[in-house]
Protein backbone atom coordinates (compact mmCIF):
# COMPACT_ATOMS: atom_id res chain seq x y z
CA UNK A 1 0.00 0.00 0.00
CA UNK A 2 1.50 3.32 -1.11
CA UNK A 3 1.52 6.37 1.17
CA UNK A 4 0.01 8.26 -1.79
CA UNK A 5 -3.11 6.08 -1.73
CA UNK A 6 -6.22 8.03 -0.75
CA UNK A 7 -8.14 8.23 2.49
CA UNK A 8 -11.66 6.96 1.77
CA UNK A 9 -14.78 8.30 3.48
CA UNK A 10 -18.41 7.31 3.12
CA UNK A 11 -21.70 8.57 4.50
CA UNK A 12 -25.41 8.21 3.82
CA UNK A 13 -25.15 11.49 1.94
CA UNK A 14 -23.59 14.91 2.25
CA UNK A 15 -23.36 15.07 6.06
CA UNK A 16 -19.99 13.35 6.34
CA UNK A 17 -18.45 16.26 4.45
CA UNK A 18 -18.35 17.91 7.90
CA UNK A 19 -15.93 15.11 8.91
CA UNK A 20 -14.06 15.35 5.59
CA UNK A 21 -13.46 19.09 6.17
CA UNK A 22 -11.83 18.41 9.56
CA UNK A 23 -9.59 15.71 8.03
CA UNK A 24 -8.70 17.90 5.04
CA UNK A 25 -7.84 20.82 7.35
CA UNK A 26 -5.56 18.63 9.47
CA UNK A 27 -4.04 16.61 6.60
CA UNK A 28 -4.25 18.88 3.52
CA UNK A 29 -1.67 16.92 1.51
CA UNK A 30 -3.61 13.64 1.75
CA UNK A 31 -5.53 12.44 -1.30
CA UNK A 32 -9.17 11.83 -0.39
CA UNK A 33 -12.18 10.12 -1.95
CA UNK A 34 -15.62 10.81 -0.51
CA UNK A 35 -18.66 8.66 -1.24
CA UNK A 36 -22.11 10.25 -0.72
CA UNK A 37 -24.70 7.46 -0.75
CA UNK A 38 -27.53 10.01 -0.94
CA UNK A 39 -29.74 7.67 -2.97
CA UNK A 40 -30.11 5.55 0.19
CA UNK A 41 -30.33 8.40 2.75
CA UNK A 42 -31.27 8.47 5.53
CA UNK A 43 -29.64 5.35 7.02
CA UNK A 44 -31.15 6.09 10.44
CA UNK A 45 -34.53 4.58 9.59
CA UNK A 46 -33.19 1.38 8.00
CA UNK A 47 -32.74 -2.02 9.65
CA UNK A 48 -29.34 -3.05 11.00
CA UNK A 49 -29.03 -5.62 8.17
CA UNK A 50 -29.68 -2.96 5.50
CA UNK A 51 -27.14 -0.60 7.09
CA UNK A 52 -24.51 -3.37 7.13
CA UNK A 53 -25.13 -4.24 3.47
CA UNK A 54 -24.90 -0.57 2.39
CA UNK A 55 -21.70 -0.15 4.44
CA UNK A 56 -20.16 -3.21 2.77
CA UNK A 57 -21.10 -1.88 -0.68
CA UNK A 58 -19.52 1.50 0.08
CA UNK A 59 -16.41 -0.09 1.59
CA UNK A 60 -15.82 -2.30 -1.45
CA UNK A 61 -16.23 0.68 -3.78
CA UNK A 62 -13.55 2.59 -1.84
CA UNK A 63 -11.24 -0.43 -1.66
CA UNK A 64 -11.49 -0.72 -5.45
CA UNK A 65 -10.15 2.87 -5.50
CA UNK A 66 -7.13 1.64 -3.43
CA UNK A 67 -8.01 3.56 -0.25
CA UNK A 68 -5.46 2.98 2.53
CA UNK A 69 -7.87 3.76 5.37
CA UNK A 70 -11.65 4.12 5.49
CA UNK A 71 -13.49 6.66 7.61
CA UNK A 72 -17.09 5.67 8.25
CA UNK A 73 -18.28 9.28 8.28
CA UNK A 74 -21.74 8.31 9.48
CA UNK A 75 -22.80 7.71 13.07
CA UNK A 76 -25.53 5.25 12.10
CA UNK A 77 -23.19 3.16 9.92
CA UNK A 78 -20.49 3.20 12.62
CA UNK A 79 -22.76 2.13 15.45
CA UNK A 80 -24.42 -0.63 13.38
CA UNK A 81 -21.78 -1.89 10.95
CA UNK A 82 -18.19 -1.12 11.94
CA UNK A 83 -17.68 -4.40 13.83
CA UNK A 84 -18.62 -6.34 10.69
CA UNK A 85 -16.38 -4.18 8.48
CA UNK A 86 -13.38 -4.61 10.78
CA UNK A 87 -13.94 -8.38 10.91
CA UNK A 88 -14.08 -8.75 7.12
CA UNK A 89 -11.51 -6.30 5.73
CA UNK A 90 -7.82 -5.73 6.52
CA UNK A 91 -7.82 -1.97 5.93
CA UNK A 92 -8.08 0.16 9.11
CA UNK A 93 -11.48 1.75 9.80
CA UNK A 94 -12.14 4.97 11.71
CA UNK A 95 -15.66 5.22 13.10
CA UNK A 96 -17.75 8.05 14.48
CA UNK A 97 -19.56 7.76 17.77
CA UNK A 98 -21.60 10.48 19.42
CA UNK A 99 -19.27 12.48 21.69
CA UNK A 100 -21.02 11.45 24.92
CA UNK A 101 -17.75 11.02 26.84
CA UNK A 102 -16.41 14.61 26.61
CA UNK A 103 -19.92 16.00 27.20
CA UNK A 104 -20.51 13.82 30.29
CA UNK A 105 -17.05 14.50 31.72
CA UNK A 106 -17.33 18.28 31.31
CA UNK A 107 -21.00 18.68 32.25
CA UNK A 108 -21.42 20.68 35.45
CA UNK A 109 -25.10 19.79 35.79
CA UNK A 110 -24.68 16.09 34.88
CA UNK A 111 -27.47 16.56 32.33
CA UNK A 112 -26.66 16.38 28.62
CA UNK A 113 -28.76 16.16 25.48
CA UNK A 114 -28.10 14.07 22.38
CA UNK A 115 -29.70 14.70 19.01
CA UNK A 116 -29.17 11.68 16.73
CA UNK A 117 -30.83 9.34 14.26
CA UNK A 118 -33.05 6.47 15.35
CA UNK A 119 -30.45 4.00 14.05
CA UNK A 120 -27.74 5.48 16.28
CA UNK A 121 -29.86 5.79 19.43
CA UNK A 122 -31.18 2.22 19.07
CA UNK A 123 -27.73 0.70 18.49
CA UNK A 124 -25.91 -1.58 20.90
CA UNK A 125 -22.76 0.56 20.68
CA UNK A 126 -24.63 3.70 21.75
CA UNK A 127 -26.17 1.93 24.75
CA UNK A 128 -22.78 0.50 25.79
CA UNK A 129 -21.27 3.99 25.71
CA UNK A 130 -24.18 5.63 27.53
CA UNK A 131 -24.07 3.01 30.30
CA UNK A 132 -20.54 4.09 31.24
CA UNK A 133 -21.95 7.43 32.44
CA UNK A 134 -24.76 6.42 34.76
CA UNK A 135 -24.25 9.52 36.91
CA UNK A 136 -25.15 11.66 33.90
CA UNK A 137 -28.75 12.08 32.79
CA UNK A 138 -28.83 11.76 29.00
CA UNK A 139 -31.83 13.31 27.23
CA UNK A 140 -32.17 11.44 23.92
CA UNK A 141 -33.95 12.94 20.91
CA UNK A 142 -34.38 11.33 17.50
CA UNK A 143 -33.92 13.94 14.77
CA UNK A 144 -36.79 12.73 12.58
CA UNK A 145 -36.72 14.50 9.22
CA UNK A 146 -33.52 16.51 9.70
CA UNK A 147 -31.27 14.44 7.40
CA UNK A 148 -33.89 14.40 4.63
CA UNK A 149 -34.19 18.20 4.73
CA UNK A 150 -30.39 18.63 4.69
CA UNK A 151 -30.14 16.24 1.73
CA UNK A 152 -32.68 18.40 -0.14
CA UNK A 153 -30.63 21.53 0.59
CA UNK A 154 -33.35 22.90 2.90
CA UNK A 155 -31.03 23.72 5.80
CA UNK A 156 -32.53 27.18 6.43
CA UNK A 157 -36.15 26.27 5.72
CA UNK A 158 -39.13 27.08 7.94
CA UNK A 159 -39.78 23.36 8.35
CA UNK A 160 -36.22 22.83 9.64
CA UNK A 161 -36.61 25.66 12.14
CA UNK A 162 -39.91 24.19 13.38
CA UNK A 163 -38.38 20.72 13.86
CA UNK A 164 -35.33 22.09 15.69
CA UNK A 165 -37.53 24.04 18.12
CA UNK A 166 -39.62 20.91 18.67
CA UNK A 167 -36.54 18.78 19.42
CA UNK A 168 -34.43 21.26 21.40
CA UNK A 169 -36.98 23.00 23.64
CA UNK A 170 -37.60 19.90 25.84
CA UNK A 171 -33.82 19.62 26.31
CA UNK A 172 -33.60 23.27 27.34
CA UNK A 173 -36.48 22.65 29.79
CA UNK A 174 -34.57 19.64 31.15
CA UNK A 175 -31.68 22.01 31.98
CA UNK A 176 -28.92 20.44 29.81
CA UNK A 177 -25.55 22.18 29.63
CA UNK A 178 -24.16 20.16 26.68
CA UNK A 179 -25.79 19.19 23.40
CA UNK A 180 -24.15 16.28 21.56
CA UNK A 181 -24.73 16.17 17.79
CA UNK A 182 -24.88 12.45 17.05
CA UNK A 183 -25.08 12.60 13.26
CA UNK A 184 -22.44 13.89 10.83
CA UNK A 185 -25.15 15.85 8.98
CA UNK A 186 -26.04 17.94 12.03
CA UNK A 187 -22.99 20.27 12.22
CA UNK A 188 -24.54 22.05 9.22
CA UNK A 189 -27.41 23.01 11.55
CA UNK A 190 -25.20 24.65 14.20
CA UNK A 191 -26.05 28.27 13.14
CA UNK A 192 -29.81 27.55 13.58
CA UNK A 193 -29.27 25.54 16.76
CA UNK A 194 -27.29 28.41 18.33
CA UNK A 195 -30.23 30.75 17.73
CA UNK A 196 -32.48 28.43 19.77
CA UNK A 197 -30.18 27.33 22.61
CA UNK A 198 -29.23 29.60 25.51
CA UNK A 199 -25.62 30.76 25.19
CA UNK A 200 -24.42 28.68 28.15
CA UNK A 201 -25.28 25.36 26.46
CA UNK A 202 -22.24 24.04 24.62
CA UNK A 203 -22.55 22.14 21.33
CA UNK A 204 -20.20 19.26 20.71
CA UNK A 205 -19.63 16.96 17.71
CA UNK A 206 -17.06 14.33 16.71
CA UNK A 207 -15.35 15.86 13.65
CA UNK A 208 -12.12 17.14 15.15
CA UNK A 209 -11.55 13.97 17.21
CA UNK A 210 -12.08 11.80 14.11
CA UNK A 211 -9.50 13.83 12.17
CA UNK A 212 -6.94 13.45 14.98
CA UNK A 213 -7.61 9.70 15.17
CA UNK A 214 -7.19 9.34 11.40
CA UNK A 215 -3.82 11.08 11.57
CA UNK A 216 -2.77 8.95 14.55
CA UNK A 217 -3.59 5.62 12.85
CA UNK A 218 -1.85 6.62 9.61
CA UNK A 219 1.17 7.79 11.59
CA UNK A 220 1.36 4.50 13.53
CA UNK A 221 1.38 2.62 10.22
CA UNK A 222 3.92 4.98 8.60
CA UNK A 223 1.22 5.62 5.99
CA UNK A 224 1.04 9.43 6.04
CA UNK A 225 1.47 11.10 2.66
CA UNK A 226 4.77 12.98 2.83
CA UNK A 227 4.09 15.06 -0.29
CA UNK A 228 4.24 18.83 0.04
CA UNK A 229 1.38 19.71 -2.31
CA UNK A 230 -2.34 19.70 -1.53
CA UNK A 231 -3.89 16.30 -2.07
CA UNK A 232 -6.24 15.34 -4.87
CA UNK A 233 -9.88 15.47 -3.75
CA UNK A 234 -12.76 13.61 -5.43
CA UNK A 235 -16.41 13.41 -4.34
CA UNK A 236 -18.78 10.77 -5.72
CA UNK A 237 -22.56 10.95 -5.32
CA UNK A 238 -25.29 8.63 -6.60
CA UNK A 239 -27.91 11.40 -6.39
CA UNK A 240 -28.28 14.98 -7.61
CA UNK A 241 -24.74 16.46 -7.44
CA UNK A 242 -26.06 20.03 -7.03
CA UNK A 243 -26.64 19.70 -3.26
CA UNK A 244 -23.13 18.37 -2.68
CA UNK A 245 -21.70 21.06 -4.96
CA UNK A 246 -23.54 23.75 -2.98
CA UNK A 247 -22.28 22.45 0.39
CA UNK A 248 -18.72 22.41 -1.00
CA UNK A 249 -19.25 25.84 -2.61
CA UNK A 250 -18.26 24.27 -5.98
CA UNK A 251 -14.59 24.18 -4.92
CA UNK A 252 -14.06 20.48 -5.63
CA UNK A 253 -14.75 17.87 -8.27
CA UNK A 254 -18.13 16.15 -7.78
CA UNK A 255 -18.84 13.11 -9.96
CA UNK A 256 -22.29 11.56 -10.34
CA UNK A 257 -21.92 7.78 -10.29
CA UNK A 258 -24.24 4.81 -9.67
CA UNK A 259 -22.87 2.62 -6.90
Amino acid sequence: MSNNNPIGLFDSGIGGTSIWMEIHDLLPNENTIYLADSKNAPYGQKSKEEIIQLSIKNTEYLLNKNCKIIVVACNTATTNAIKVLRANYHVPFIGIEPAIKPAAINSKKNIIGILATQGTLNSELFHQTAEKFQDTKIIEQIGHGLVSLIEKGEINSKEMNTLLHQYLEPMIDANIDYLVLGCSHYPYLIPQIKKILPKDIKIIDSGEAVARQTKSILSERNALNNGKENGNVIFYTNSNPKILNDILESKYKVIHKDF
